[in-house]
């Protein structure tokens, strides 16, 4: 048996990506979704998620887009004041990892300061992944126990993991109407397994700032309308 949960991540990020997530959780499979709390989606986006309280909420750290939540993380922000992209990001030697702390901060408390309650922890671009920021991952998993998206084979040092394993597949090409029955042939037998997915559809945010764009609806069509097979239930 297969412990499945299918994570929405962006949720918050336009009406048009949250319409998306909670059609797919209501009509479909996706039982769990994190919450970039930087966006412009994210007050509807809580409406949303207090209408459904079975869908799981966790907090899609961001870094890499929009601006952030503190004004006064110069480290971690282009001249425009906008989070640097993911390039300029790498191997960055300026990045301060004490501002870094006081944003990722930030945005959990927003998220809690709507008197939600969260899951996990994951972030856009998988960057709590990068080694240099594991002693932040680890104090934010700490201060407000939760564990945390694991983005590789091996477990995320002295944290929590969310599930046992991780699939990142279901994204681009690999979103088909056959992923989810060829996931009960994969190795992931007796594991709580996630798959992440971006569900949504196309509004102004969405066309003129994603470049996963068209995709999004392709997935919430998949996602509501697959059937499971036997051997995997969502948890």
């Amino acid at each position: 048996m297969i412990k499945l949960i299918v994570n929405a991540d962006d949720f918050g990020y336009s009406r048009g990506v949250n319409y998306g997530i909670i059609d797919a959780h209501k009509y479909g499979i996706v039982n769990s979704t994190t919450m970039m709390m930087n966006m412009p989606g994210v007050n509807h986006a809580v409406e949303l998620a207090k209408e459904h309280p079975a869908l799981k909420l966790g907090i899609h750290l961001v870094l890499t887009f929009g601006k952030p939540l503190l004004s006064d993380v110069s480290t971690l922000v282009d001249e425009q004041g906008n989070f640097k992209k993911l390039k300029d990001l790498i191997n960055d030697q300026n990045l301060s990892l004490i501002e870094l702390e006081r944003e990722w901060t930030a945005q959990i408390d927003r998220f809690l300061d709507f008197g939600l309650t969260a899951t996990h922890f994951d972030s856009h671009h998988h960057v709590h992944g990068i080694p240099e920021f594991l002693p932040v991952i680890q104090r934010l998993s700490r201060k407000y126990n939760l564990p945390v998206r694991r983005i590789s084979e091996q477990p995320v040092e002295g944290v929590p993991t969310f599930t046992d394993c991780f699939l990142h597949d279901f994204y681009g090409e690999g979103v088909t109407q056959e992923y989810f029955i060829e996931l009960s042939h994969r190795d992931v037998e007796n594991q709580t397994v996630e798959v992440m997915c971006h569900p949504g559809y196309l509004d102004f945010e969405v066309l003129n700032g994603s470049s996963y764009a068209a995709d999004r609806v392709k997935e919430t069509k998949i996602l509501t309308s697959v059937t499971l097979p036997d051997n995997i239930i969502l948890i």
